[in-house]
């Protein structure tokens, strides 16, 4: 199966409190998205990168994909994630099969939790990587924020990224997204029933959303 990578790497950073994006932050003296690029780039089960980043800081982003061969395109994002990701998607090749998204804000993807989404696309048209929730998470009214309901923990598993599509099912969630803003593309396939199989993940494939996070990434390197 042909395969190939979108990295989302538009975001600008502001819970970061950076002045430059998120993706280009240093990490260990590297960019942010070096690091999934460098998974992604020795990767055997990876065809090639499509490369989405601010469009502001175009010239950066190309400069840090030089490195990596497989990047076949560096596009401009847009305003709201879901955007960014219809950028990348109309730089995938057309006889790719399997597409997969990564949020640039998550350096530590690991080989071994690639390898097994990609087991899962085997057999689904939609798989995403995922962890069991470890607090105890509690639903809330949004107005008087009493809790409504204790959610039953064993159920509850928190996302992560890459997810992965067939190119086809992943364009078509996409040219019918819902109104509402997304925070991942597994929604939008979800509500065109299509199902989406959760695969184990790891965690330390911490998303980097604050400074705090960025000290946890740091320490496990």
């Amino acid at each position: 199966m042909k395969t190939q990578v979108i990295i989302v790497a538009a975001g600008t950073g502001i819970r970061l409190k950076s002045k430059i994006p998120k993706a280009l932050v240093l990490l260990k003296r590297k960019p942010l998205v070096s690091w999934s690029l460098e998974t992604f780039q020795k990767s055997s089960l990876i065809d090639s990168i499509v490369l989405v980043g601010h469009q502001d800081y175009l010239r950066q982003f190309e400069k840090v994909a030089r490195r990596f061969h497989k990047v076949e395109a560096v596009v401009a994002g847009g305003a709201k994630r879901s955007d960014s990701v219809c950028s990348g998607l109309d730089a995938v090749d057309e006889d790719t099969q399997i597409v997969l998204v990564h949020d640039a804000a998550r350096p530590l993807i690991g080989e071994t939790s690639l390898w097994r989404l990609m087991q899962a696309l085997k057999n689904y048209k939609a798989a995403i990587l995922a962890v069991p929730v470890k607090p105890t998470i509690k639903k809330v009214n949004a107005q008087t924020l009493c809790v409504e309901q204790t959610m039953p923990r064993h159920l509850l598993w928190e996302a992560q990224t890459p997810q992965g599509f067939d190119r086809q099912i992943l364009m078509q969630a996409h040219q019918q997204r819902i109104k509402e803003e997304t925070t991942d593309d597994a929604m939008l396939v979800e509500k065109m029933g299509v199902k989406v199989k959760v695969v184990m993940g790891d965690c330390r494939n911490v998303k980097i959303t604050t400074a705090e996070d960025l000290r946890i990434a740091q320490q496990w390197l």
